[in-house]
């Protein structure tokens, strides 16, 4: 099988974990004392936990999505040039490139083995030196 790579690298880390919630307000209570930090964004339809850099996030719409359980989600730096070529080493497509908000765009996928995992693109800055 090829290198899924794309210039130097496809995947930047891990950039956060999404658990299907069925109690939001029970699970952000546990996940906030686990952690020992208060949510950074904390909605009805989502609430999300910095953890060194990484999302850890609740979300009680993950089961209308299918998903049960958490999904990882990969940074990239362009979402659909590593989709096409995670597509062409044989995973499919679970949701399409979507926004979330502010810039970033995800895409859940299966690999060979039905497993679902995710990328994530954050918004592009330019002239920024972040």
């Amino acid at each position: 099988m090829r290198s899924l790579e794309l210039g130097n690298r496809m995947f930047n880390g891990i950039a956060s974990v999404i658990f299907p919630t069925s109690n939001l307000e029970v699970d952000k209570a546990f996940w906030q004392a686990a952690l020992g930090v208060a949510p950074y964004f904390d909605q009805p339809f989502y609430v999300g936990f910095t953890v060194d850099g990484c999302e850890l996030g609740l979300d009680p719409n993950a089961a209308e999505d299918g998903l049960t359980y958490p999904i990882s989600y990969w940074t990239t730096s362009d979402i659909h040039a590593s989709l096409t070529a995670l597509l062409a080493a044989g995973a499919v497509v679970h949701r399409d490139i979507k926004s979330v908000g502010d810039g970033v765009l995800v895409v859940t996928m299966k690999d060979m083995s039905g497993n679902i995992f995710g990328l994530l693109q954050r918004r592009q800055e330019t002239g920024s030196s972040q």
